[in-house]
């Protein structure tokens, strides 16, 4: 198990992306969104001048480092918020996972066969992944940077570290969960619903 990937919405998209960018070292996959009716990417070389200029609209930002891929998406907290974690499987994990969810009766999406999101009813999502090529190519990239922990500040740690540990199968105690070589930590005095970003530490 994995954890690769998280989704972070904020209404201060470039001041997080420039955090990532220039003091984390990671690199701009795309931004995505929309110039009038017509949906556009754009990656590097682009800059915020250039795309104002062109009446681009930003849907979501994609950034990326060794193992870690993080998406920064407009929204109303200034303080950038986790909508969902991104977890890579092997098939039965995935398998035995998506069974978990259903005795839960946990909504589950599946996106164009490419990724399935399970709502956790705790205020976030996880999105789910079985093997796949290009996320072995992604998470070759873990002895250059990976995801050690990521604590999140919430309002309920306790019912949210139990949470993601039942449904992943996971050690977990009142406030961390052990998701393969990551520790997700909830912290307290946190907001309702979806948990903000605290801190992270990369290796």
């Amino acid at each position: 198990m994995h954890l690769f990937h998280y989704h972070l919405v904020t209404s201060k998209v470039r001041e997080v992306e420039a955090r990532y960018l220039g003091k984390l070292g990671f690199t701009l996959v795309a931004r995505h969104g929309r110039i009038g009716e017509e949906t556009t990417s754009f990656e590097s070389g682009y800059g915020w001048e250039d795309l104002d200029r062109m009446g681009f609209k930003l849907r979501l930002s994609e950034i990326e480092r060794g193992a870690v891929n993080v998406v920064v998406q407009p929204g109303q907290w200034e303080l950038p918020r986790v909508d969902h974690l991104g977890f890579a499987l092997d098939e039965e994990d995935f398998v035995a996972t998506l069974a978990r969810a259903e005795v839960r009766e946990l909504r589950v999406q599946e996106h164009g066969g490419r990724r399935t999101f399970v709502s956790t009813n705790a205020g976030y999502r996880l999105e789910l992944h079985p093997p796949r090529d290009w996320l072995d190519d992604l998470l070759a990239g873990s002895p250059e940077l990976h995801l050690a922990e990521l604590h999140l500040r919430a309002d309920d740690p306790e019912l949210k570290a139990s949470t993601l540990g039942e449904l992943l199968a996971a050690p977990y105690t009142h406030d961390s969960v052990m998701l393969g070589d990551t520790l997700v930590r909830f912290v307290p005095d946190g907001p309702q619903g979806r948990p903000q970003l605290h801190a992270e530490l990369f290796v």
